[in-house]
């Protein structure tokens, strides 16, 4: 679960060290989100030689949250961390980076984000 001004780890190679969340484009009044939804981020970290600065918004969708969420099977999963994948547009659903770090959630297949589930070497 995510909220507003949750701080974000990136899971791919975009440049980006840090998100901090500043809007949920889950629909009306939505307080919080969860595994594949798309957020709106302000980019609050970087390395350096890389396409974005301090302060850029970028769409994010979340493949690792610490709260952990239910399974129809029954089964609950929980991550270490709060972690986002940075994306071209809501629409698309293409990541701007090429690789994928750590484990991926498989509701994200699901959800139709298929590049990053494709990307990602752990689908749990």
């Amino acid at each position: 679960m995510v909220q507003r001004r949750t701080i974000l780890n990136v899971a791919d190679n975009s440049g980006v060290g840090e998100l901090i969340v500043i809007h949920i484009y889950n629909g009306f009044k939505t307080r919080f989100a969860s595994i594949g939804d798309i957020v709106g981020c302000v980019v609050k970290k970087v390395l350096p030689n890389t396409q974005f600065k301090k302060g850029d918004k970028v769409k994010v969708v979340i493949v690792r949250t610490r709260k952990e969420f239910r399974r129809p099977d029954g089964t609950y999963v929980r991550f270490s961390e709060n972690a986002g994948v940075i994306i071209d547009t809501a629409e698309g659903k293409n990541p701007i980076g090429t690789r994928i770090f750590g484990p991926v959630a498989r509701e994200i297949r699901e959800k139709g984000f298929t590049k990053i589930a494709s990307l990602a070497k752990n689908v749990i």
